[in-house]
């Protein structure tokens, strides 16, 4: 479906690499004018000019969504949007309850969390006056289930999860659909490196033996589904899944 006219801009966040670069890119070709916020700001205008060069819109946006009144300056300039897709966050650190840093914990439920509020609040009226208006909170599976050692990534993605859920819940009768997309394991260049501080050994040990995990363009691909279905079609929650993954704490591995 071509996007009306009153919602062709698309926010996306933490669109410097992975998920959300990938996202930037299919949505940018279903004919979005994608609008591309990170905090690294050479790699989004790098991406800018990638999607331009392709024949697509696209403009970067240097933006750390935990920072309030940047969020707030930044959605003044919209008067309408027809997409805000809620990619920033990420884990770190994989220790046990018992030993877990309490900087990383509010780190991630500052990312996770607060920077999906902030930018979701700053937004909504711009989505509701394009009406035809969807939010799209990319989650995990995270946000769904626990596992050991993931703690504070799993708290802060399911508060995510509640987040999304209640949003729906409270703008109901708007012309605002809320999406929540939930991966399971995805293999990126940076998620599993990330959480372990750049430890390439412990960040090639999420993946070992897993034939085929989930990719960035997986991911996108189903944002993208969710975004383009019919204005009365909400996709309320997509749970997706490499094959070898049945749970999270279950995964195949052929060691």
């Amino acid at each position: 479906m071509t996007p009306a006219a009153a919602s062709r801009i698309a926010v996306i966040t933490g669109a410097s690499s992975g998920i959300g670069a990938a996202t930037a890119r299919q949505l940018a070709a279903e004919g979005y004018r994608v609008v591309l916020t990170a905090r690294r700001k050479d790699r989004i205008e790098a991406l800018a000019e990638e999607i331009t060069a392709a024949g697509g819109q696209a403009t970067a946006y240097a933006l750390d969504v935990t920072d309030r009144t940047a969020v707030d300056e930044f959605a003044s300039a919209f008067k309408t949007i027809g997409v805000l897709v809620n990619n920033a966050g990420g884990a770190l650190g994989a220790d046990p309850i018992a030993t877990g840093d309490p900087a990383q914990w509010r780190q991630m439920y500052e990312t996770n969390v607060i920077g999906t509020l902030n930018i979701t609040q700053a937004l909504l009226p711009a989505l509701t006056a394009s009406g035809d208006g969807t939010v799209v909170v990319l989650s995990s599976t995270a946000g769904h289930g626990t596992y050991e050692g993931g703690g504070g990534y799993v708290a802060a993605k399911h508060a995510e999860h509640v987040l999304a859920e209640t949003l729906r819940l409270e703008i109901v009768g708007t012309p605002v659909r809320v999406i929540e997309v939930a991966p399971g394991m995805v293999k990126t260049e940076e998620f599993a490196l990330t959480r372990f501080g750049g430890d390439t050994e412990k960040a090639a040990k999420v993946y070992a033996g897993v034939d085929q995990p989930l990719t960035a363009d997986d991911v996108a691909e189903t944002i993208t589904w969710a975004v383009t279905r019919p204005s009365h079609v909400n996709i309320d929650l997509l749970v997706v899944r490499p094959r070898a993954q049945a749970s999270n704490t279950k995964v195949h591995r052929e060691l």
